[in-house]
Order: C-alpha cells, then sequence, then structure tokens
C-alpha cells in the first residue's frame, strides 16, 4: 500500500504495561457499539478522541518468539524503567527477566534507552537499539550495543561515531553486517574488528545495504542485506541513485529554513540502477549477481534458499512481469542466474513477502493467476502446483510447520469484509477453520508453530486477544477489554451497520454507516463519507477501527450520518475486480461513489442535498475527483494530503496502475482533480503537512493555484514541517477540529 490509508497514528497502551520493540504505542480509540442505555448522557469530543487516555485499549504486543518454540521475550515497560522479560507460552507466565535498563549503560556509563533487540541464533547474545531515529516510513538509524548473556558484558557494536543501521548477526552468532552512511560493514564479535566491505557509499548517490526512498515506499522494506544460511556470503542491494531526480522540502523554525533534499523518481522520470552485490567473507570479495542486460527494472526481493543458492525477483517497469532467478554463488567468476518461475499480467503483478522456501528447496508463493489470491508450490525444477483454490483471496501465510507439513493463513474466505485463520497440508487438503469468532482475525505463531496469540475484534468490539495451541484451542485470554467496553456504555454509540447495494452498472458494492444514537427514520439526515478507494484497499471491513471509530461517533452525535462504501479496485474479491481500474485511476471509483450516495440519497432518511464526503491520501484524491467530476452530487467535501495530479507521483506506485505519462497520457490527465478545478461546487477544504515526503505538498500548492486561476473559493489548512501523517502534540487535535468546524459550516 502506498498512502497512509488510516489517518491516525495508532497509540497503543499495552496490557501488564508491555510495549513493542520497536517504538512505543499507545492507542487512543473506542468502541462499544451496542446501543447506549436510554440514561446515558456523556458526548465525545474532538479533545477526548484525539487529546485524552480515556479510551485507551489494552493490547499485548511485542512477541519475539524464542528459538525453542516454548518461550516468548517481550519488552516491558514499567516505574522501574525498561526490561526484556522471557515469557512461558503455555501460562502466559514470566520466566526470567533477560535484561533491564540499569544494567545496560553507554560508553560514558550513562543507562540507555531500550528501543529494539535481536537475539543471535543460539540466543547467548543480543544486538540492542538505542536511541532510534526514524528516517522515513520503516527505515531508522540507532546505536547499536551487543549484549552477552553469559558474560554481561555490554560493549557497542562499533567505536566509530555515526549511528549504523539495521544491524544483525550472521546465522554462525560470530559476526555482526551494518550499514552506516551509505556503506556495508561487517564486525567479527570476538575481535571487534570492523571491515568496511564497500566504499562508495554517499548521500543522494550511493546506497549499499539500504534501499532507497522509492524501495522503502513501494516495496515495503529498507533492509538491503541478507546473510546466506552458512554465514560465508552476504548478499545485498547497491542502488545507484546519480540520475534520479532531487525533491527539496522546506524545514521550518529557524531564521534561515533548512531544505532537506532526497532522491524521489516521479512517473516517468529516471529510477534508480540497482544491482545485487554479493560478498564472500573468506577471500574479502564483492561480485556482481546476473540480473541480466536490462537497467530500468526492480529487484523487489532477494532470498536464499535452503541449499544456499541466491533468489532475486527481477520485474519490468510496467511490472506485469515477474521473474525467479536462481544463482549460485559458489565459485569464481561471474555469478549467473537462471529464470526458475515466472508471474505474467496483463495489468501488474503484486509483490507481496508471501514467499516461503521449504527443505526441498521449493517454495510458497501467493498468485492471482487462477482470478483470485492463492498459495501456489513451485518445485525446485519450476513447476507449480496451487495449494488453496476457491472464489475468495488469500491475504497473508501466516507461517509453515515443516515437520507436519502444513501451512497457516489468512483469508478473506468468509467475505471481503472479515479476516480469518485457516491450516492447510502442502498438498491442499485437510483445510481447517481455526477460528470461532467472526471478524476480523490475526495470528503470530511461535518458533515451531506450536502456539499462536490470536487478535480478534469485529465493527462494534474492540481487541480480544487470546492465546491458542495450533490446533485452535483457546489457553489463555491475554486481553479483554471489559473495562474500556463498560466505560464506552456512558456514550451514545451507535451500532456501525453493514450493508449492500447494486449500482446502476450491476456491480455489489459494500458499505457500512453509523446513524445517529436517537435515529428516527421518519426524519431526514446529513451524510458524511468515508473514503479511501485506492487499489486493494477496502474501508469496509468488520474490524476495530480506532480513532476513526469515534471521530465518526462523535458525527453521528451531532446528527449526522457516516457512510463508507468499497467501489471497484478495492480488496479481496479477486484480481478483475480489483485490477479493472487499471490505466485509469480514479474514474471508476468516482463513478462508483456517486452512484453510493445517490443510493444514500435514495433512502428515506437520508436528505439527498447534504451529501458531503472526505477522505486522506488516496481518500483526499478521491474526495477532490467527487467534488469536481461529481459535483452535482456531493455538497462539500474534505481532501487531507491528496494526490491532486497523478504526474507528481512515485514512478513505482503510479506506473503499476497507470504505466507511464509518456504511455498513457490521457489516463493522467482525464482523472487528476486538478484539471478539473472548474466543475467545483459546494465547498471544498484541502490539508497537507509542509513535509510531506510521500504525497508532496507540491499537490496541494498546484490544486491551490488552479482554484485560484479559476477563482474558484476554498479553505486550506497547512500543517508546518509535519509528514504525511499530520501528528504530533496537538496537531491532530487542531486538524480535527478545524475539519468538524468545517463539517458544521457547510454540511
Amino acid at each position: 500500500m502506498v498512502f497512509d490509508f488510516i489517518y491516525f497514528r495508532p497509540t497503543i497502551h499495552f496490557k501488564s504495561k508491555t510495549m513493542t520493540m520497536s517504538v512505543r504505542m499507545v492507542l487512543w480509540t473506542m468502541a462499544f457499539l451496542t446501543a447506549v442505555p436510554a440514561l446515558a448522557q456523556k458526548k465525545l469530543t474532538n479533545d477526548l478522541i484525539w487529546y485524552s487516555p480515556n479510551f485507551s485499549v489494552d493490547y499485548v504486543s511485542g512477541f519475539n518468539p524464542m528459538k525453542d518454540g516454548k518461550h516468548f521475550t517481550r519488552l516491558e515497560y514499567d516505574q522501574g524503567g525498561v526490561a526484556i522479560v522471557k515469557y512461558d507460552y503455555a501460562t502466559n507466565s514470566k520466566v526470567a527477566t533477560i535484561l533491564t535498563v540499569p544494567q545496560f549503560s553507554d560508553k560514558a556509563g550513562k543507562p540507555v534507552t531500550i528501543d529494539a533487540y535481536t537475539f543471535s541464533a543460539d540466543e547467548t547474545r543480543m544486538l540492542i537499539a538505542s536511541d532510534e531515529e526514524a528516517i522515513y516510513r520503516y527505515s531508522s538509524q540507532a546505536e547499536y550495543f551487543i549484549y552477552d548473556r553469559e558474560s554481561g558484558e555490554v560493549k557497542p557494536l562499533s567505536v566509530v561515531e555515526g549511528k549504523q543501521r539495521l544491524a544483525e548477526f550472521s546465522p554462525d552468532g560470530k559476526k555482526v553486517a551494518f550499514v552506516r552512511a551509505n556503506n556495508l560493514f561487517v564486525m567479527d564479535v570476538a575481535s571487534g574488528k570492523e571491515t568496511r566491505i564497500t566504499l562508495d557509499g554517499k548521500m543522494n548517490e550511493i546506497i549499499n545495504g539500504g534501499t532507497d526512498w522509492v524501495y522503502e515506499e513501494e516495496f515495503g522494506f529498507d533492509k538491503g542485506f541478507y546473510w546466506s544460511p552458512d554465514s560465508r556470503y552476504i548478499a545485498f542491494y547497491r542502488f545507484d541513485e546519480t540520475h534520479v531526480k532531487q525533491f527539496q522540502m522546506p524545514v521550518y523554525g529557524t531564521l534561515y529554513p533548512e531544505m532537506h533534499t532526497f532522491k524521489y523518481p516521479k512517473a516517468g522520470e529516471a529510477n534508480s540502477d540497482v544491482t545485487i552485490q554479493v560478498y564472500d567473507l573468506a577471500k574479502n570479495k564483492v561480485r556482481t549477481a546476473d540480473t541480466g542486460t536490462e537497467k530500468d527494472q526492480y529487484i523487489p526481493r532477494i532470498r536464499w534458499t535452503k541449499k544456499g543458492a541466491l533468489c532475486m525477483l527481477r520485474m519490468n517497469r510496467h511490472q506485469n512481469l515477474l521473474e525467479f532467478l536462481i544463482t549460485k554463488v559458489n565459485g569464481e567468476g561471474v555469478l549467473t542466474s537462471k529464470v526458475l518461475h515466472t508471474e505474467k499480467s496483463e495489468t501488474y503483478v503484486e509483490v507481496t513477502d508471501n514467499w516461503i522456501f521449504l527443505d526441498d528447496n521449493s517454495f510458497l508463493w501467493t498468485s492471482e493467476s487462477s482470478g483470485y489470491n492463492h498459495i501456489w508450490r513451485i518445485a525446485e525444477n519450476g513447476t507449480a502446483t496451487q495449494i488453496t483454490k476457491g472464489e475468495w483471496d488469500v491475504v497473508e501465510i501466516k507461517g509453515v510447520d515443516h515437520k507436519k507439513g502444513l501451512i497457516y493463513y489468512i483469508s478473506a474466505q468468509e467475505s471481503a469484509m472479515e479476516r480469518t485463520l485457516y491450516v492447510v497440508d502442502f498438498n491442499g487438503k485437510k483445510k481447517k477453520k481455526l477460528n470461532k469468532r467472526k471478524g476480523h482475525n490475526d495470528a503470530t505463531f511461535s518458533s515451531g508453530m506450536e502456539y499462536y496469540v490470536n487478535i480478534h475484534s469485529d465493527a462494534n468490539t474492540p481487541y480480544y486477544i487470546s492465546l491458542h495451541n495450533s490446533k485452535g484451542k483457546e489457553l489463555q485470554v491475554l486481553a479483554d477489554n471489559k473495562e474500556l467496553k463498560k466505560n464506552l456504555e456512558e456514550y451514545q454509540l451507535s451500532e456501525k451497520e453493514f450493508f449492500n447495494f447494486t449500482t446502476s452498472e450491476g456491480i455489489r458494492l459494500n458499505g457500512w454507516m453509523i446513524k445517529p444514537p436517537h435515529f428516527d427514520e421518519s426524519q431526514t439526515y446529513p451524510v458524511l463519507m468515508h473514503v479511501y478507494g485506492g487499489p486493494g484497499i477496502n474501508t469496509v471491513n468488520d474490524r476495530y477501527d480506532g480513532h476513526n471509530y469515534l471521530w465518526h461517533q462523535m458525527l453521528a452525535q451531532k446528527g449526522y450520518i457516516v457512510a463508507s462504501v468499497d467501489g471497484r479496485g478495492t480488496g479481496y474479491r479477486g484480481a478483475e475486480f480489483k485490477k479493472c481500474t487499471y490505466r485509469q485511476l480514479g474514474k471508476l471509483e468516482t463513478i462508483d461513489q456517486m452512484e453510493a450516495a445517490r443510493y444514500l440519497g435514495g433512502l428515506t432518511y437520508v436528505d439527498a442535498s447534504r451529501i458531503g464526503i472526505q477522505g486522506w491520501s488516496y481518500g483526499g484524491y478521491m474526495a477532490s475527483l467527487c467534488l469536481t467530476k461529481g459535483a452535482d452530487v456531493f455538497k462539500m467535501g474534505i481532501a487531507v494530503a491528496p494526490v491532486t495530479n497523478w504526474r507528481y507521483y512515485d514512478s513505482i506506485y503510479t506506473e503499476r496502475y497507470m504505466r507511464t505519462p509518456q504511455e498513457n497520457a490521457e489516463g493522467y490527465d482525464d482523472n487528476s482533480p486538478i484539471n478539473h478545478v472548474e466543475k467545483l461546487k459546494g465547498a471544498y477544504l484541502i490539508v497537507h503537512g509542509s513535509s510531506d515526503d510521500n504525497v508532496h505538498y507540491q499537490n496541494t500548492m498546484e490544486m491551490m493555484d488552479a482554484l485560484i486561476r479559476k477563482g474558484i473559493p476554498f479553505d486550506q489548512a497547512i500543517y508546518p514541517n509535519r509528514n504525511h501523517g499530520i501528528y504530533g502534540g496537538k496537531t491532530r487535535l487542531h486538524l480535527f477540529n478545524h475539519m468538524l468546524q468545517f463539517v458544521e459550516d457547510h454540511l
């Protein structure tokens, strides 16, 4: 997914005051959605939703499975500080405290934070990340330390000045590889000797061992190096960004604002030249893997096979041809490759992490080649066998029990709105549904697949988190959020209801709505529609929806019906439904939102002259199109961080669905709201963060300029130095107060 679909940054109050390994989260949220008792008088406010812990949710997270499959560790915070604690899966009881902050100090003897940690394969040592700094969506840098659990010794990963990135033990635990200043290094744990593998790393020119901005954002990873199973080699990415054009963003707060400059390839423009290198530790030598003669292509994933060969995914720039290349790295000379398997599409091929090598060197992969996303097994000779079948989509492979030959996966078999955990054997037999709770389920498995933690919610119920054995039997409840439910019974909350309807083109669409607490069918109400609408992403889910839900409930308390509809292009209804928007993003999606508005307007209790729409990111793009191309249907709209012209967005995402502007100029221009401003009617609020590295502030500036040139009034809100999420301090409170006032003034 390209854009931030969920427009709140999740923060969570953890059960037993625990927290994830990498970031403290505190999710202020909502929810007990049954009708409130008649005596309930409390009302929601933006202050309660966006700037108070009143509706904190108990959540259990940060599971780090240990190799024995019986235990896990978790980073915990309490009044005594920070600790890494070992738990027993079967009982969820503490077994030992592995490390606490007072045991852990920097070079000056000062206790340091523990932001993240990993174990060596034998679990005798740990890598500790401290003073972590975010870079982009996934990337960060930190000060790393090595902790020897037997001796208690703590030492810095490197004595060279400058934070490190992506530090990882070799499989044998003897070395650690990491990235610093765009170069790849290896440190010998016993001697402390640091070896610099690459010499040419340079900001905005060459990246070794990491990824560039567009790979991180669109292919979803930032770690660009991989140890071979025998610890003899490191395969790593090398990005040459020299020909990629730079984008600049001013950073305010000083007398002369500074410019943040980074490489950002826009649609149709030059991408990085990407090669895969293999470093031989014994020979201290780097060789280049064979990925073909074409330079204008992508390598979206690389993995080592069980037998120590390197497998690379090679994708053409149109992203409709994906090839699995196998490269043997032993020996001398050129690292030649051969094509093992090929995926083709008339539109585009999805790249995911549903890719697992099995002991016989075959691998599992999910493919939409049958028309729905299913699990396939690709043999070592390239023979492909489909494992799951049916007119429904597999969402994610959660793990494999190699000994028993079982695959655990999440699917949308029940409906596009639900997620359910299933297990099936390697032959597609003995399929079993493991969840008993209807709604949205996710699972985290132990090493060896003996246990899993299930996280359940539905549209009207916050998280229910429970421990299960691999057969699905519930062993223990870890968090049930009874206190949150009891708290929210005092507020006037309405039930989120699901519905569906058929458009004038015969397309069945799913939706939900929240009605005012004291709904009277004989009255008429205004409607605010919530939209995202981007490829493969749904808003109509039977799932607890965090801040969004309370925001929508507050609007309902103020007399608005809030609704959302998943149009064509959204996910989990097969490839045809999702990919029908190819080369014309925005066209069918806008038609479907207009159809949804007309359907809602035809209900006896809806005032058809008072329908508005609100969205963030791709949803902001949709809201802008609906206020221009659909101006006769919508009375007002709010567009937060919108794309307003697809020519301004990045190459990988945009070209996946649109091809290049040079090939598809009409598709770009016909469906970019900046080219339809003269059609705008009603009230329009456009919002952006000035430091949005994803959907650039340029989109809003150009949209406003087009509106000004046409003499069309609009409202705008710009948030200085805020990124695509527009958060921090009272930022969200300010934003949603502004949005609320706009809704009340114009709907």
